[in-house]
């Protein structure tokens, strides 16, 4: 198994281009199984989770082609087709190992009337229930039945009607279930309390740009008129916001000077402001943001919440570049009960972090110090992988089909903007 290895110490500076985003990539793909022509996404990361959902297409019957990038490009493009859907079963084999599978229910059940979906896995991060997906699919007129392990949706009358749903918390997962259930639909569907994150907009645009009505883009109400059928359509992936934030707090623990390419401000506003009270420049250039420190890092009191509140997804990263903070954080989690693993791995190379329940209390050090440590989940192995760039000696970092999941060519980036880190062979 594959492990890194990272000679901490080295100031990052240079461009570091910011690839395809993960989480609206892997929500735009299920968007081919709407139409029978063909959809085409640009700036794709070349990642182990849009490989599995390549597969996963492929076993609907939807065929896919990949072409390469333009030299210098990290992403890549991919022509999705269903022209004919051969079946609407997603079984575990393929589910088990990433949670994003959850979101074909939607599209297939609006474009077959019947779906069938095993129960999805991914990162163990806490407790991560489908009921809100479930919930808004019946609200729109769908019958639920569940069991072994599987999840079986159907349209009694082959399509959707519609319907009205208030989301009792926001979700990201069961608002993009939604919506893409709701655009094929025989009726209007108002969805309320709906998750806003800038993914939720890159869906609605892909799925407008595919001749869907959805009125609303960008708010907590989304206004979705069904229509009878949908066409194809070329759509560039938005950058990502969580592989912006995690390379920038990479660039401030290094008291470096990197420029992230495509990286967007309005998209990550909660992150830039908490890396700005930390004391970190961030200015906004032609080409994505400036990361850069010209001091101590300043300690920081944070809580998640949904956006345009601190996103979970970067809760362990802002934690690894605050271990060197001059003083003691404060960081809450509210989005999940599970993600503090990597607390005791940032420990053993020296931070100290005191958790009790919901809340970590981040007390700044002088330094770090390179260990063999262990990732857990996705967001959990970026934060080592932060603090090893900082830490005196060498860090291993085991477990790397996690950030593979995540992080297109880390190593590759790193290396790019002076980091001394290599991929090896495991034991």
């Amino acid at each position: 198994m594959d492990k890194l290895i990272i000679k901490g110490g080295k100031r990052l500076s240079g461009k570091l281009p910011i690839s395809g985003a993960k989480n609206s990539a892997l929500t735009l793909l299920p968007c081919a199984l709407l139409t029978d022509e063909p959809v085409t996404l640009r700036n794709l990361p070349r990642l182990a989770d849009i490989d599995g959902f390549q597969h996963l297409m492929n076993q609907f019957g939807v065929s896919t082609s990949i072409a390469g990038s333009r030299p210098g490009d990290f992403g890549r493009v991919m022509t999705l087709q269903a022209t004919r859907i051969t079946s609407n079963v997603a079984p575990y084999d393929l589910v088990r190992k990433m949670r994003a599978s959850i979101l074909v229910l939607g599209p297939l059940l609006a474009r077959e009337g019947e779906a069938t979906v095993s129960l999805p896995g991914g990162c163990a991060i806490g407790n991560r229930p489908i009921d809100l997906h479930l919930k808004a699919l019946e609200a729109m007129g769908a019958e639920i039945e569940m069991a072994s392990g599987y999840v079986k949706a159907t349209a009694p009358k082959g399509r959707l009607p519609g319907g009205d749903f208030t989301f009792p918390v926001v979700s990201v997962g069961a608002t993009e279930n939604a919506v893409m259930a709701a655009v094929l639909t025989t009726g209007i569907t108002t969805l309320k309390n709906a998750a806003r994150e800038p993914e939720i907009v890159d869906l609605c645009n892909m799925l407008t740009a595919m001749g869907a009505k959805i009125d609303g883009i960008g708010s907590s109400e989304l206004t979705i008129t069904g229509r009878d059928r949908l066409h194809g359509a070329t759509y560039r992936v938005m950058s990502d916001r969580i592989e912006a934030g995690s390379y920038a707090c990479a660039a401030a623990i290094t008291g470096g000077d990197v420029e992230l390419l495509h990286a967007r401000e309005d998209e990550m506003e909660a992150t830039v402001a908490a890396l700005r009270a930390a004391g970190v420049i961030v200015e906004s250039t032609d080409d994505g943001l400036r990361i850069a420190t010209n001091g101590a890092l300043h300690p920081l009191t944070l809580s998640t919440a949904p956006y345009p509140g601190f996103a979970t997804d970067m809760q362990a990263q802002m934690m690894a570049m605050l271990c060197l903070a001059d003083g003691s954080s404060v960081l809450t989690e509210t989005i999940f009960e599970n993600r503090y693993m990597h607390v005791p791995e940032l420990n053993r190379m020296g931070a100290h972090i005191e958790t009790k329940g919901r809340t970590a209390v981040v007390h700044g050090v002088k330094e770090m110090t390179g260990a063999p440590v262990m990732a857990t989940d996705l967001r959990a192995s970026m934060s080592l992988v932060i603090a090893g760039l900082a830490a005196q000696g060498e860090t291993h970092v085991n477990r790397l089909y996690h950030l593979d999941r995540g992080y297109e060519r880390l190593e590759e980036k790193l290396q790019a903007v002076g980091a001394d880190v290599e991929r090896v062979g495991g034991d």
